[in-house]
C-alpha cells in the first residue's frame, strides 16, 4: 500500500480552505478508490500477473 501522512493531508486540506473534519472524514474513502485505481492501473501493465 502507499505510504501518506494524514497530517500532510490535512495541512493540504486546510490550505485550500477544506475544514479538517470534513477532510478527515473525506480521505479514508477517497484513499480506498485511489489504492483500487492504482492496482488495476499495476494489473493491467502486468497483463493481471500477480507476485
Amino acid at each position: 500500500m502507499i505510504g501518506w501522512d494524514m497530517g500532510a493531508a490535512l495541512a493540504l486540506a486546510e490550505a485550500l480552505g477544506v475544514p479538517a473534519v470534513v477532510a478527515a472524514e473525506l480521505l479514508p474513502p477517497i484513499e480506498a478508490v485511489m489504492v483500487s485505481k492504482i492496482n488495476e492501473q499495476m494489473d493491467s501493465a502486468h497483463g493481471g500477473e500477480t507476485g
